[in-house]
């Protein structure tokens, strides 16, 4: 087995990356994805220079991963990142800046409005009469933070 992986690298360095890119569709999150891509990499040069040792074969594999991660990692970083990555997994922050209208008078700051098919608890400073179209300013639980619009 070994000789057969010493005469024919460019078909071992295949094999593995697409290995390593088979178990990154089973869900590792991103982990073999740049290790997968620098072995088939590397498995083009092994077939373009078919004399390179298994040393410098070895060292270029992890080079590859080392800088493929690094690149990755840096353009991440410098990505412009979207408003909505922020509140992606809390709905209740995507009704801030909503515009509704009062379905009860507010007694002691508290009352209600309707969004989409539920109604919602809403807190105003003020004490406010049913039909007041108000927006949602903040959540705080499962309340809603409202002011009332000017006319």
């Amino acid at each position: 087995m070994i000789e057969q992986i010493a005469t024919q690298p460019a078909w071992f360095w295949l094999c593995f990356g697409g290995l390593l890119l088979i178990a990154e569709l089973l869900g590792t999150g991103g982990y073999l994805l740049w290790t997968g891509t620098a072995a088939i990499v590397v498995s083009l040069l092994t077939w373009i220079f078919p004399n390179m040792g298994w040393e410098l074969q070895g060292m270029l594999f992890a080079v590859l991963t080392l800088l493929s991660v690094l690149a990755w990692r840096s353009w991440l970083r410098h990505r412009p990142r979207q408003t909505s990555d922020k509140i992606l997994n809390q709905k209740n922050h995507q009704l801030i800046g909503l515009r509704t209208r009062l379905i009860t008078d507010t007694e002691n700051g508290f009352g209600r409005v309707k969004l989409a098919d539920g109604s919602w608890r809403v807190h105003c400073d003020r004490e406010l009469s049913a039909n007041t179209e108000v927006e949602i300013i903040a959540v705080d639980g499962i309340t809603l933070k409202v002011r009332p619009l000017p006319h």
